[in-house]
């Protein structure tokens, strides 16, 4: 009898666990989910009438110490899905609220795990100028623009995948909506509203998403971010070229839901940037007003803050609003000099990304006709002035396919040589590269008594006689010395460390002279040695 009592009691104390681990009725049950990754309630509502206007779905998460809300979406055939990215590793609880019965107060539980190797969080500003991660490491960015790669269907795609795969970007500019370039040979698999008519993409019914197409687009800015790539996603654009798709002429209704739509698809993917238009000034139909609207609509919506900006065509756009966290900016002129691209960093106090300094290539206009050395030169240019670079290439293979459109496959010289200025880029303090001297000397950047980088761009000295702006320097400090070749891809180590005095009034000086190769394109980089103890340093001068 004792026996059979010592068993029924486990076994109703195993039916007292079970019952007590059941999750409540209609709730949605992940175990775990990796902090910055994605954990996702997909649940059955409604599909009568339209229900991408009048079903709203929301949910609210919280850890007990911080509550975000969510929107989420109608992902076709009666399912609705609400995406969140977990800021935090622990216990998370979530709710839902609708304004219907069948997805209303669902509730549910997971634990955000600690993030996997290589899951480093979204990207955001850092040190004022540039960009790290939420885990604190560095980002620096080397973009490229490829703005149709995700509309040229599966083969394409999958070469462009494996270009990227090998190359050394780590931001790509890609397009939402399609273009008209390359359609009559590569059309789009999908729309990204269902037609009146029936026929996409004619007459769009813009009160109605083709979650074919959101989908496509989720799982390339998915493989995207397996290949630590962040997915710079411009919303809007000036390139439907009159086929009256009317992508580009939707009415400022029509633009908040397309937004709230994309934001509510779109955030949880921690590589995601907002990219609010290309070439802004080039869609007619809009105002300043009409961006800034947009802008501080995306600020207010995305939960994680996902970095925003809007990219110009001829007209510079107001950077120092507010929803704008980082500058997107088309000036070919200011980035070949680092005199000239400094300016735009010291004027409105933010990261600046010169994400098309012209582009690399053989095209009939002048913004495609860069060499690859002065493509590579651009780069170093923006680096020096504490800004970063985009790259791009048109080079037509014999099928008349180019990188700007369609990705698929690298042509140019330069991509090699910013592969291995992303490696100094690396290599270089967390903080970042800032320009030592703005009044005097835009030849030298770095961190002021750590790190320098001094670059002679087409200059072909054949020596350097060592000179540094004094912050941050200690009399008798050394450093070792190091030439760059940014062509020949080669660092050379100078025998001799440098030690610097101070001379006059602004600057140091080491006694020895750098040999160098007397040809374009060459830089020196400068870490310190020591920091001699009892020598304080010396102040900055008033100019």
């Amino acid at each position: 009898m004792t026996r059979l009592l010592q068993t029924l009691g486990l076994i109703w104390l195993a039916l007292c666990t079970a019952l007590a681990a059941a999750e409540p009725a209609g709730t949605e049950r992940i175990e775990s989910t990796e902090q910055w990754g994605m954990h996702e309630i997909a649940l059955k509502g409604p599909a009568d009438g339209n229900p991408f206007t009048e079903v709203q779905l929301s949910a609210r998460f919280s850890n007990g110490k911080q509550t975000l809300d969510v929107d989420g979406f109608y992902d076709g055939e009666g399912v609705y899905r609400v995406r969140f990215m977990p800021p935090h590793a622990g216990r998370w609880t979530w709710v839902t609220h609708s304004n219907r019965w069948p997805l209303t107060n669902k509730q549910g539980a997971f634990t955000a795990t600690p993030p996997r190797p290589g899951n480093h969080g979204p990207v955001g500003v850092r040190h004022q100028h540039h960009f790290g991660y939420a885990d604190g490491t560095p980002y620096k960015p080397v973009g490229t623009t490829m703005y149709s790669w995700a509309h040229r269907g599966d083969a394409m795609e999958a070469q462009t995948l494996k270009a990227l795969a090998a190359a050394p970007f780590n931001k790509v500019r890609m397009l939402v909506f399609p273009q008209t370039a390359g359609i009559e040979r590569h059309p789009p698999m999908f729309w990204p509203f269902a037609s009146r008519s029936g026929t996409p993409p004619s007459d769009p019914d813009y009160t109605r998403f083709n979650p074919a197409f959101f989908r496509h687009l989720e799982q390339r800015v998915g493989q995207l971010r397996e290949l630590g790539i962040e997915a710079d996603l411009i919303l809007l654009h000036p390139y439907d070229d009159k086929r009256a798709w009317g992508l580009d002429t939707m009415t400022r209704e029509q633009d908040e839901r397309y937004v709230r739509y994309l934001v509510a698809r779109l955030a949880a993917y921690r590589n995601v940037w907002w990219s609010l238009a290309n070439e802004f000034d080039f869609v007619r139909t809009k105002t300043d007003a009409d961006w800034r609207h947009l802008g501080e609509l995306l600020q207010r919506i995305d939960p994680y803050g996902h970095l925003r900006s809007i990219h110009n065509g001829k007209r510079l756009y107001n950077q120092t609003e507010d929803w704008i966290t980082h500058v997107s900016l088309q000036h070919g002129m200011a980035a070949a000099e680092a005199s000239r691209a400094v300016l735009f960093r010291e004027a409105w106090r933010k990261p600046v990304v010169f994400d098309e300094l012209k582009y690399e290539g053989r095209h009939d206009r002048r913004w495609a006709q860069l060499t690859g050395r002065q493509m590579v030169h651009a780069f170093w240019a923006t680096t020096i002035a504490g800004s970063y670079g985009g790259h791009s290439e048109f080079i037509p293979d014999a099928d008349g396919l180019i990188w700007l459109a369609q990705g698929v496959a690298l042509r140019g010289e330069s991509p090699p040589r910013l592969a291995f200025l992303k490696q100094i880029l690396d290599a270089a303090p967390a903080e970042g590269i800032d320009p030592i001297d703005t009044f005097e000397d835009l030849t030298i950047a770095g961190q002021p008594g750590r790190y320098y980088l001094v670059y002679f761009g087409q200059q072909a000295p054949s020596e350097w006689a060592p000179k540094l702006y004094l912050t941050g320097l200690r009399d008798g400090q050394r450093f070792k010395a190091e030439i760059i070749d940014t062509w020949a891809m080669t660092v050379t180590p100078v025998k001799e460390a440098l030690q610097f005095r101070p001379q006059g009034r602004y600057d140091f000086v080491a006694s020895t002279p750098i040999k160098l190769p007397g040809k374009p394109g060459i830089a020196l980089r400068l870490t310190a040695l020591d920091t001699p103890a009892g020598l304080g340093a010396r102040p900055a001068q008033d100019d």
